[in-house]
């Protein structure tokens, strides 16, 4: 285990969460929670479609499809 958590134990939680508590209201707490978990799957979205190249269309390899007539010029 990290020396950084060996040092943080039960009652030092208790305090934080009691902190917590009275700085922000019990009503607003999981209002934060559930923010903190969209904005961390928003953020992990983004980095996979950074990551991952961008994929070909259906129509990608096939030939292109040449362009259409002019239409016939009117007749006096």
């Amino acid at each position: 285990m990290s020396p950084i958590f060996a040092i943080i134990t039960g009652p030092e939680i208790a305090i934080v969460v009691v902190i917590a508590v009275l700085l922000f209201g019990a009503d607003r707490i999981p209002k934060l929670a559930r923010s903190m978990g969209e904005a961390k799957k928003e953020f992990e979205a983004a980095q996979r479609s950074q990551a991952s190249p961008p994929q070909p269309g259906p129509d990608a390899g096939s030939t292109p499809t040449p362009p259409a007539p002019p239409p016939p010029s009117p007749q006096p």
